[in-house]
């Protein structure tokens, strides 16, 4: 059985879990930044105590996760709408090329019968 460009069920799951692999280092990558940028701003603010700076590196870091995963999800929604229209749009030019295909068709079979018939 074969599932979409790959060519094995074992190349589709592969990719699935490359996907995911990369997904989830991006992720990683993402909390790295943001913890990274609750350090600087902390780092800014040096009246704060150990527990008041860790609560603030937290709330930074799950906000800009927040944050994220919205703008993430938004690009995601339009993809998918996208992806929709030109769905759409590309089944109706294929339908309008097979209608112009056929009248071409018919019009070609019509000329070559009538001047068979003129031939005769």
């Amino acid at each position: 059985m074969r599932s979409g460009r790959s060519g094995t069920p074992e190349d589709a799951q592969g990719a699935v879990l490359a996907n995911e692999a990369e997904g989830y280092l991006l992720a990683q990558a993402e909390r790295e930044q943001a913890r990274s940028e609750a350090a600087a701003l902390c780092g800014r603010l040096p009246w704060l105590t150990t527990g008041q700076a860790e609560d603030l590196t937290e709330h930074y870091v799950r906000q800009r996760l927040g944050l994220t995963r919205q703008a993430l999800q938004a690009t995601a929604d339009r993809a998918k709408y996208l992806r929709g229209e030109y769905e759409t749009r590309y089944a109706e030019l294929r339908r309008v090329l097979l209608r112009v295909h056929t009248v071409c068709a018919c019009l070609l079979v019509s000329g070559c019968s009538a001047a068979l018939l003129l031939i005769r």
